[in-house]
């Protein structure tokens, strides 16, 4: 004996050849039943039902790191963004940890050891003084990622936020000259210097 959902939101029961015959019959299925299925299907294919033991392995082997590499990610991000402050190509930083930042005091005041690996800066000039600047860039990725272990960077206005309108993008303060930057763990004078090639190429 099987049971199966229809398009229709009915539940259908037959039995199989082998069996006694039984007609197939329908009976109305409840709008609970037909909207849990496609939810546990979709979970059971994405997540699985449980972590296998080589993955529960490698997640406990990354936790007891954990606090080491974010102290690292959060070094390396106060440097780069007083760095990017001071620099004579860059329009704005928006990092939490600067004075000139709306948030600087809550900042202060949730985050005393420090904070935020993934901001966005202004670079000087468009489009293509970004494109200019990501595409010299080695140590940097050019990835959607963030909070990787390497340093990513990325365009929002044509990438991630791509599909918002040119009203929606000046709203979330993302504009043609924005870039993300997620600051990874590489030695902070590695970082500097990649920074410091792609600023180069834009000259």
């Amino acid at each position: 004996m099987w049971t199966a959902v229809n398009s229709t939101g009915r539940r259908t029961t037959s039995s199989p050849a082998s069996a006694s015959p039984t007609p197939i019959t329908t009976e109305p299925c409840s709008l609970r039943y037909a909207a849990i299925w496609p939810i546990s299907s979709k979970s059971g294919r994405d997540t699985g039902a449980t972590i296998s033991p080589f993955n529960s392995f490698l997640l406990l082997q990354g936790l007891e790191t954990l606090s080491l590499r974010v102290e690292r990610h959060v070094q390396n991000a106060l440097r780069v963004a007083d760095y990017l402050a001071s620099h004579p190509q860059v329009e704005r930083v928006n990092h939490p940890s600067l004075p000139d930042h709306p948030d600087h005091a809550l900042y202060e005041r949730y985050f005393p050891n420090g904070g935020a690996s993934i901001f966005t800066f202004q670079i000087k000039g468009g489009r293509k003084e970004a494109f200019e600047f990501i595409d010299n860039l080695e140590i940097f990725s050019l990835l959607a990622n963030v909070a990787d272990v390497k340093s990513l960077v990325i365009h929002p206005a044509t990438t991630t936020h791509s599909q918002m309108t040119p009203e929606e993008l000046e709203d979330a303060g993302i504009h043609e000259n924005t870039i993300r930057l997620s600051i990874g763990t590489e030695h902070i004078d590695d970082i500097i210097a990649d920074l410091e090639k792609g600023f180069a190429a834009v000259k």
